[in-house]
């Protein structure tokens, strides 16, 4: 199983580990800093002992991670791994926001469901399925979601259940909700935002979110 350093410090940009199985392009490593895509937040980028990551997949509890096919490495290489911080930082300010967002529509209109999510470096979005038009409401989600933020409150992020892997994010006295994504220390941290509605068809609506504050 790989250890998921990126949980324990989500704020680590380098970490030198091992490599612990090798299948051609693939390489796993015994611990790691480098986010896979999952729960809709893309991963990070950056490079495994010099070579550029070009895919990070999850495989169960492990992570593998695809690397050019002259990368060299073999099993029990001491490697350094290294991720592009300014893009971890902004998928994690977007993550949450899209975090709260979700929340704050949930609480406030009963019918909504989540249909889908991704983080992208320059905006996340969450879809909806939902019949009535969400733009009328769309300022005071943004108020409310933007009070949370303001008040720089502290994130809490753990596990529900090690053993299985099983994480959470919350804040007290908002709401507890289960995410195995890289989160923030505090709330404050995501900054202003801006929500857009879009029409994706009947029944359904998609909110993105963007960061005012680069």
């Amino acid at each position: 199983m790989t250890r998921k350093q990126f949980w324990n410090d989500p704020y680590q940009t380098e970490l030198a580990t091992r490599v612990s199985r090798v299948d051609g392009e693939r390489v796993w490593l015994e611990e790691t800093i480098f986010y896979a895509f999952s729960g809709g937040q893309e991963s990070d980028s950056g490079r495994i002992a010099g070579h550029p990551v070009r895919l990070a997949e999850k495989q169960g509890a492990d992570i593998a991670y695809t690397l050019d096919a002259d990368h060299g490495l073999r099993a029990g290489d001491v490697v350094a791994v290294e991720i592009d911080w300014p893009r971890r930082y902004r998928l994690m300010r977007l993550h949450f926001a899209a975090e709260l967002v979700l929340e704050v529509i949930c609480q406030q209109m009963e019918d909504a469901e989540k249909i889908g999510a991704h983080i992208a470096e320059d905006k996340a979005r969450i879809d909806f399925a939902l019949d009535l038009p969400i733009t009328p409401l769309l300022t005071d989600i943004a108020a409310a979601v933007q009070r949370l933020i303001d008040g720089d409150l502290p994130i809490v992020s753990a596990f529900s259940d090690q053993a299985a892997g099983r994480r959470y994010w919350e804040l007290p006295g908002f709401a507890r909700v289960p995410c195995g994504g890289t989160h923030l220390k505090r709330s404050g941290e995501v900054g202003r935002i801006a929500l857009k509605r879009r029409n994706i068809g009947k029944g359904k609506e998609r909110v993105e979110i963007y960061l005012l504050d680069q």
